[in-house]
C-alpha cells in the first residue's frame, strides 16, 4: 500500500497552479494569448478546488478578471484581429504578465512559508 506524505500532497496539489501561472506570461509574451486561456483556468479553478490554496484566491480572481478584459474586447469587438495576440493592447498584455507573476511569486512564499511551520 502506498501512503502520501502531507509534504507530497501539498506539492503535488499546487504544482499545477504553479506551472500554469509561470506559463500564462510565456504564452502571452510568445504571442499565444488566445491558448493562455487554459493556464488561466487552471490557476482559478486549482486554487478555488484546493482550500489550502485559500491565500490565492484573490490573486488568481485577478489574473482570470485581467485576462478576461482583453478576451471579451476582442470576442464582441466589430473589427477584430484574426488573433486576440494581435488585437490585445500591450497596455492590457503587461498587466496580465505582471499580474500572473505575482500569483506565481505569491505561490512560491505560501508554499515556503508553509514548511517553515
Amino acid at each position: 500500500m502506498v501512503t502520501a506524505t502531507p509534504r507530497g500532497n501539498r506539492f503535488r496539489a499546487t504544482r499545477l497552479v504553479i506551472i500554469s501561472a509561470w506559463a500564462t506570461p510565456v504564452l502571452i509574451i510568445g504571442q499565444f494569448a488566445m491558448v493562455a486561456v487554459v493556464p488561466v483556468a487552471l490557476v482559478l479553478i486549482g486554487t478555488l478546488i484546493d482550500t489550502r490554496l485559500r491565500a490565492l484566491r484573490w490573486w488568481a480572481a485577478a489574473l482570470a478578471a485581467v485576462y478576461a478584459i482583453p478576451l471579451a474586447l476582442w470576442a464582441i469587438g466589430p473589427d477584430r484581429a484574426p488573433s486576440l495576440s494581435k488585437d490585445m493592447n500591450p497596455a492590457f498584455a503587461a498587466l496580465i504578465v505582471a499580474t500572473a507573476i505575482a500569483v506565481a511569486i505569491a505561490s512560491h512564499r505560501r508554499g515556503r512559508n508553509s514548511t517553515r511551520s
